[in-house]
């Protein structure tokens, strides 16, 4: 927890938000919350903050926001990263650019996009964080005027500090596009006379990219890899929500078939961890050289399972000392 030197009252920060009072957790009388400027103590944004006698303080200091193209692809990403970072109160939203109604063998379309709405909505409760999903239809995604916009205003309403999405290069189209959709969006939700109807950003957030192992035309280059050990549990319960995913079609399309997969609750975690662990240490293992930097020969050298990240050169360029601390390192 961060220590207090500047603040002389005892007080309670319940959000941070740039614009407006708005943003207070359920249960805090709005009549309790007065404007704070965070920024000279902490280098962050503006915050509300709350009086209250408790002798400690919960700073939410960052506002994420991961970008991924179907309804498991921020928790597979980056669902142990959205678990810190909404234990340390940083406010974390996940959007789903397509409904991911393709996303199965056998299943109709309009009952599989119901399904997948719940389970996201059940895997985001569990990480601590919410998820939107948009209404483009599974596998039809395109980088049009129509979602371009409607991207820049919906970053502009959650004004986040950091925004995660796929490289450009990538096996999926869908995930290409969602790529290119953000990179048409960065610069442009700071323009005013762009969707002048939803106030413009002063400044453009942090966006990196989510890990992959494609190699051309670049390979990913890590700037930020994260220690996710520690809420690994977290994880796999949030993958465990999405039952119509690794349990029916990854397992029918990726192996090694359905048929694998046992019928209790219980045993079905433990055949997700068996089936997809390699896949989810392979950050680590990639990363190991800059884990070895971040966490010392000790710790780095132990993690199994990390999260990596790109930063991309369309947003706003922090230092390394300032990523790292908007990261959950």
């Amino acid at each position: 927890m961060l220590k207090v030197q500047h603040i002389t009252q005892k007080l309670y920060t319940v959000s941070q938000v740039k614009k407006g009072l708005s943003g207070a957790r359920p249960g805090i009388d709005p009549r309790l919350v007065k404007w704070c400027r965070l920024k000279p103590v902490y280098g962050y944004h503006d915050g509300l903050i709350l009086e209250d006698v408790s002798s400690s303080i919960q700073i939410i200091m960052k506002k994420i926001l991961v970008i991924g193209a179907h309804p498991d692809d921020c928790d597979i990403l980056a669902g142990g990263c959205a678990a810190l970072w909404s234990d340390r109160g940083d406010e974390v939203t996940f959007i789903s650019m397509t409904n991911g109604n393709a996303g199965h063998h056998r299943e109709d379309p309009p009952e599989l996009e119901s399904r997948r709405r719940d389970e996201a909505a059940r895997a985001a409760e569990v990480l601590g964080g919410r998820y939107e999903i948009l209404d483009n239809d599974d596998g039809c995604l395109v980088p049009d005027l129509e979602n371009r916009l409607g991207l820049i205003r919906r970053i502009r309403e959650i004004d986040p500090d950091l925004v995660l999405t796929h490289r450009p290069n990538d096996y999926h189209p869908d995930h290409r596009y969602t790529s290119i959709l953000v990179q048409d969006a960065a610069y442009m939700v700071t323009v005013p006379l762009i969707c002048p109807e939803v106030p413009h950003l002063e400044t453009n957030p942090v966006i990196a990219y989510l890990f992959d192992e494609f190699t051309r035309p670049a390979a990913f280059r890590t700037d930020v890899v994260v220690d996710i050990d520690a809420v690994a549990e977290r994880k796999w319960k949030a993958l465990d929500c999405h039952q119509s995913q690794f349990y029916e079609w990854l397992a029918y399309n990726m192996g090694p078939g359905e048929d694998s997969v046992p019928t209790e609750a219980a045993e079905k975690l433990q055949w997700l961890k068996a089936t997809w662990s390699e896949h989810l240490a392979r950050p680590a293992a990639s990363c190991r050289p800059l884990l070895l930097e971040t966490y010392g020969s000790g710790r780095g050298g132990e993690v199994i399972f990390a999260e990596a990240f790109e930063l991309c050169e369309f947003g706003s360029q922090p230092g390394r000392d300032e990523l790292r601390s908007i990261f959950p390192v």
